[in-house]
Parts: structure tokens; sequence; C-alpha cells
């Protein structure tokens, strides 16, 4: 089927969940794992009997782990269960977050460790497919499985939440009613199936990193530009150097910059130029090659996450175990997320630090300011904006995973506060695409302002689409727009694909 992407709980990536999640490519879930699902029910029907106590199974949650509950109160005992963890606090996610979420979830679903209701599994795939979308509050969750924030995924599957349906948010019982979906009843496990996961965290965190891979591209288009801009030294750029370092995220970036450079000017011998340009110029590759370097990090652990149980308890078929445990633990991969956001910080200072300096005669040999004529105030004022953006990145860069309290009668005395990670790695990219749309338009600026300049092959091809999208600064004018209408170009999905992959 086209536009259709089977998942099975063992093969879900990035890419995947932007085209469920961004895209509406529809969900189907493998036949095997579907049957693996069921085993897992039936095994979970196996134990009801059991005086054995299984956490969250047969006994409570949290402090109440020392309560036992009985069969004849499954129902409403997991059904209360959903109800005491409806706490999220607004801002509610977007359609597409809440896609996201629903995919990641269901993925790990399918690994087999859950237990959970096979009517349940099917109604997240039948959501995703029909664009009903559960509203999930954002915040209110430490981390340590985002449960405050799922439960009211949760609340939609027993016709008391809301959800978004045709851009409109209306009560699940309604939407149900109208497309012929029936309200689950939960039965053992399903409560706490439903809500103990980081599936928050992860669809969200998804989209983030889908974010980054573009940033990065990106910021070696926007540093080639900045280059010619300045008409920078081209040592550092001589690829016998990194022979002798070899890290795997500069050679990348080298290979991107010198692609994009190819037949430019900026190669010139040039008596005028300094034997050494700043450290912001001479080292763009060292810095953009370690945010790539920290992504393959981050991604790998990711993906591990995408594809295996995050259950408490476990159900493990093979061994015929169900295992009270720490498996939604994600302090493995949240750390890869602290990690960008540092690495994003040096990028943004670097980048600042070349627009200021692109602005300085003493460096460029153009006018100060970039203006034309000395009646245009140029851009006088907008090194306010971007070092301002840049102050917001240096302190949503300090990690947050380790500031938490012991919770719940001092048992939960470990948490990540992983949504907030992510939405402050969020923020972070979002201030970085600003920050490097601003680099962009004093580059194209700096760039007009020199004679016979020749631009290389790629950075030809991103100086039209800005200079199609933004005019040369001939006169003064309301600088805002411009920074907008670049920051749209270059966060768009075709700019950067069109300049280095075309």
């Amino acid at each position: 089927m086209q536009n259709t992407i089977i998942i099975n709980g063992q093969n879900l990536n990035i890419e995947d969940i932007e085209k469920i999640a961004k895209y509406n490519y529809k969900v189907k879930i493998e036949d095997e794992a579907l049957e693996k699902v069921k085993k897992g029910r039936q095994k979970i029907f196996d134990l009801v009997d059991s005086d054995v106590p299984v956490y969250g199974f047969n006994t409570g949650v949290g402090w109440n782990k020392d309560k036992k509950v009985f069969k004849e109160f499954f129902k409403k005992y997991n059904t209360n269960l959903i109800y005491s963890h409806s706490l999220g606090i607004e801002p509610f996610c977007t359609q597409t977050e809440g896609r996201a979420i629903l995919l990641a979830r269901l993925n790990t679903f399918l690994v087999g460790c859950t237990g959970i209701a096979v009517e349940i599994v099917i109604m997240y795939e039948k959501l995703l497919n029909l664009n009903i979308i559960p509203v999930i509050p954002k915040r209110g969750s430490v981390g340590e499985g985002d449960i405050t924030n799922l439960s009211h995924i949760g609340l939609v599957l027993i016709g008391e939440g809301e959800v978004y349906y045709n851009n409109e948010i209306r009560d699940s019982k309604d939407v149900f009613e109208e497309v012929n979906l029936n309200q689950i009843d939960l039965g053992p496990k399903d409560g706490l199936a439903i809500v103990s996961s980081n599936a928050l965290s992860v669809g969200i965190g998804a989209l983030v990193l889908k974010d980054i891979q573009k940033m990065m591209d990106l910021a070696d288009i926007v540093y080639s530009l900045s280059l010619e801009g300045l008409n920078g030294n081209t040592s550092p750029l001589d690829k016998d150097v990194y022979k002798v370092r070899n890290y795997k995220g500069q050679l990348i970036s080298l290979k991107n910059v010198t692609k994009l450079l190819k037949g430019s000017t900026v190669y010139d011998s040039d008596w005028k130029k300094s034997v050494q340009d700043p450290l912001c110029f001479r080292g763009g590759v060292q810095i953009n090659g370690a945010i790539r370097d920290a992504f393959k990090y981050c991604q790998e652990l990711f993906n591990i996450q995408l594809n295996s149980s995050e259950d408490n308890p476990c159900l493990l078929l093979k061994e015929n175990k169900l295992i009270s445990c720490s498996n939604y633990e994600s302090i493995s991969w949240v750390l890869g997320f602290e990690n960008l956001g540092v690495a994003i910080s040096h990028l943004s200072k670097n980048s600042c630090h070349r627009t200021i300096k692109l602005s300085n005669p003493e460096f460029t040999r153009l006018p100060r300011f970039l203006s034309p004529r000395d009646s245009v105030l140029g851009f006088a004022t907008t090194q306010k904006v971007f070092t301002s953006l840049d102050t917001e990145i240096r302190h949503l860069s300090n990690p947050a995973t380790a500031d938490f309290y012991s919770l719940a009668g001092e048992i939960e005395d470990h948490a990540n506060n992983t949504p907030y990670v992510i939405d402050k790695l969020k923020k972070i990219v979002d201030n970085m695409f600003y920050i490097l749309a601003i680099e962009a338009m004093h580059a194209v600026q700096a760039i007009d302002l020199r004679d016979d300049w020749i631009l290389g092959e790629g950075s030809q091809l991103a100086y039209d689409k800005i200079r199609k999208t933004v005019p040369f600064y001939n006169e003064d004018r309301p600088i805002y727009r411009d920074i907008k209408e670049i920051y749209n170009l270059v966060k768009s999905d075709s700019f950067v694909n069109e300049i280095l992959f075309s």
C-alpha cells in the first residue's frame, strides 16, 4: 500500500516517525508482531489467579505497591489508575507531536513485553490512520515514564478525553460514535501499560532530531556563505589536515563545505587576506562536525529506545516471567539529548561571532554594518537580536537531568525530567534556525558588496534562493520581515535538500 509504513517493534526510525507524524503516512502492524501481542495477553490471563505479587498487575503502583488488586476489580482499578494519573499541564502537544507520541508507544507495544489488550494496540493504529489524535498536555512529567501525560490517551480510549479531529478539539466519545469506534474496557495491566512509558518524550524527541539533521546541513551551507562574505582563508579546509585528526563528523562537514565552495573566488590567492581568520571562521568545520558526532551518539541510543521494551513489569514470554524492573529508565538516551544542547550552544556562539565580524570593516574591508552607502544604517542593530537568542540557548543548554526530588513515599528517588530536556532542546534548535538565518542574511549582503565575486557551485544555489526571497538591502526597511522570510526558507524541507543533495 502506497504511503504506508509497516511497524513490528524492531525497525522504527526517526525518518518513519516524521513521515507518519508530519506527512500523515498510514501505519500497518505486522501480523507476526500482532500475534506476539496476543500471546502476551494470554499470558496475562494465565497469571490472573497467581498468588505471586507483581507490581502494577495484581498490586498497586508507587507507594501503593503493597495494596492487593483482586481480579474482580481489574476494570475498576485500571480505570481509576487512568483517572488518578491524568495530571498533565498545558500547553498541549500539537497534532503532529500527538501522532508521533501514539506511534512511539504503539511500536514498543509490539516488542511483546507489555501484556496489554490487543484491542488497545489496534486502537492506537486506528487512531493514527483515522487521524483522531488525543489532546495531550506537555508538562507535569518528571520523565521516569511520562505517566501524568500519557494517561490523557487512556482517557480518550475510555471515552472521557479530548481529541483533535478535523482540526477541531472534541470529546472522544462523540468522535468514536461518529466513526463507529468502540470505547475500551480496561483489563489487567492495561492502565499501567498505557501510562508507564516515555512515549511523550520519545515522540517529540524524534521530531527534534529530524530538525537537528536539517540544522546540521544548514550550518555547513551558512558557514560556506559567510566564508565567502568574509573572503576568508581556505587553508583550514585542506583535506590533508583532517586525515591526521579523523573525527567522522568533521569529515562530513568538510565534504559539504568543499562541495559548496567548489569554483569560488574565495580560493584565489590574495595577499590582503589575513594569514589566520578568527576562530569562529577557522574552526567552522570542527564545531559543525562536533555536533554531527554528538548527534550520531544520541541517535544510536535513541534507536534502541524506539525498538525495545520500556515496560514495568516486563513480560518475558519465552522465560514465562512477569518481572518488576526499571525498563522505563531513560537516562542513557536522555544524556545524548543533553549533550546535543551543549554542542549546539557552541555552534550558536560561532555563528554569532561570525555575524558580528561580517559587520566589522576590520575583518571584511567592507562598509560598516554592510551598509551600501553612508545614508543607510544597514544591519546596525541586528546584533541585539541574535545575541539575545544565543543567551537563551546558553541557559537552555544547562543540564536538567540531575535536578529531581524523591517522591511517592521516597520510593521513586530517581528521575530525568525527560520531557523538559526535550522541550529545551526543541527551543534551542528553533533559536538556532533564527541565528543561522540572520547570519545568512549578513553573508549574502557581504557577497553583494564584493566586486567580481564568483560564488561556489553550491553556495550560488543557496545565494539565489535567499535573494529570491529577500532582496539586496539597498535602503533601510523593517528588517524583522527579512529575518522571518529567511528563517522560513532555511527551515523548509526543500532548502537543504536542493542545495546539498540535488
